[in-house]
């Protein structure tokens, strides 16, 4: 259960689908104190399956996020179950019928928060795993003149289409189970939500991995045990949340605004904040090759591959072993110095 963590009124959203989202909220958490000029501030986005909890992970293990210098914030995305969500929000939002949110419209209304209440007026850096380090690249496309730095890591600027068809899969899994009942189950779809898990295993580690029989690691003596452990990890979610959130994932692009007309190059040229990139060399839904693209468009990007047979997973904060916590506290410690 999250507790230590503080809610915000954003009252009517209107979404970039034209859509509304009432009485909107997020969730956020903070360490640390923001400075008088108020650009002492370090933003971290959540991810697919997390919240600001496992985000904190990232500042016990990386000594550079140090919150005796640093003002963190970490701020729920739409759809993980404490900001506005189909779990907790009511009726006409409630369950399948909540809006499709884009990763835009989370920005915005962090920046929002970020501006008009918390005061902040730079962030220093902009840092975060999987669909927190897309945010990433899109507070640099949609806030250029706010952001120093960017450090997205097993993340990329634009969902693939190889990526979105990975999420079909694992979308088609849950919608199988007649319980799921189109969205408006009495109980939750727990076949559902087991083979959801059990899909995504598949595509979170690499095929290294598996033949190495990393998983020991884990604890788990077979590759089964670890796929029980996926299903019994996702049983904890609530079905529509999983696929808000896919959804969301799906749509991301930082070029599909007004701004960029969905100018892809152009987008990324407008990034002007310091960045490295980090892939894991055998993250199989956001590979190398996408981040190589968009460091040749990026004007001050750095690609910094992380070698890894973890795949996406490499830099999970819940991993005991500190090898890529000590690399990204290169990385964290280099673009904080300037």
């Amino acid at each position: 259960m999250a507790t230590g963590y503080e809610t915000f009124d954003l009252g009517e959203v209107t979404l970039q689908s034209g859509g509304t989202l009432p009485n909107a909220r997020l969730a956020c958490k903070s360490w640390g104190s923001l400075n008088a000029a108020g650009d002492n501030a370090i933003l971290m986005p959540t991810f697919y399956t997390g919240t600001h909890v496992r985000n904190e992970a990232y500042i016990r293990r990386v000594p550079s996020l140090d919150p005796s210098r640093w003002f963190i914030v970490s701020i729920d995305m739409f759809g993980n179950g404490l900001s506005s969500s189909p779990s907790n929000t009511p009726p006409p939002f409630d369950g399948p019928r909540f809006p499709a949110v884009t990763l835009h419209d989370n920005v915005r209304c962090q920046h929002r928060l970020l501006t008009g209440v918390l005061g902040v007026k730079r962030l220093a850096l902009v840092l975060g795993w999987s669909m927190a380090g897309c945010q990433s690249y899109q507070w640099g496309a949609q806030f250029p003149d706010m952001v120093a730095a960017i450090l997205p890591f097993c993340a990329a600027a634009r969902t693939s289409p190889h990526n979105k068809v990975f999420l079909e899969g694992v979308k088609a899994a849950l919608l199988a189970d007649s319980a799921f009942a189109g969205g408006d189950y009495r109980a939750p779809p727990e076949a559902g939500l087991r083979a959801f898990g059990r899909v995504y295993a598949g595509w979170a580690y690499s095929q290294a991995f598996y033949r190495e029989r990393l998983h020991r690691e884990l604890g788990f003596e077979t590759w089964e045990e670890l796929l029980l452990d996926w299903e019994r990890d996702h049983l904890g979610w609530d079905a529509n949340d999983l696929l808000a959130k896919l959804r969301t994932w799906q749509l991301g692009d930082i070029s599909a605004s007004e701004r960029y007309g969905g100018d892809f190059e152009r987008a990324l040229g407008a990034i002007r904040a310091r960045a490295i990139l980090v892939p894991s060399t055998t993250d199989l839904y956001f590979p190398p090759e996408d981040n190589e693209i968009e460091a040749r468009h990026m004007p001050n990007a750095e690609l910094r591959p992380y070698v890894s047979d973890w795949g996406h997973c490499a830099a999970t904060p819940s991993r005991k072993d500190g090898g890529f916590m000590r690399f990204l506290d290169g990385c964290v410690s280099e673009l904080l110095a300037g």
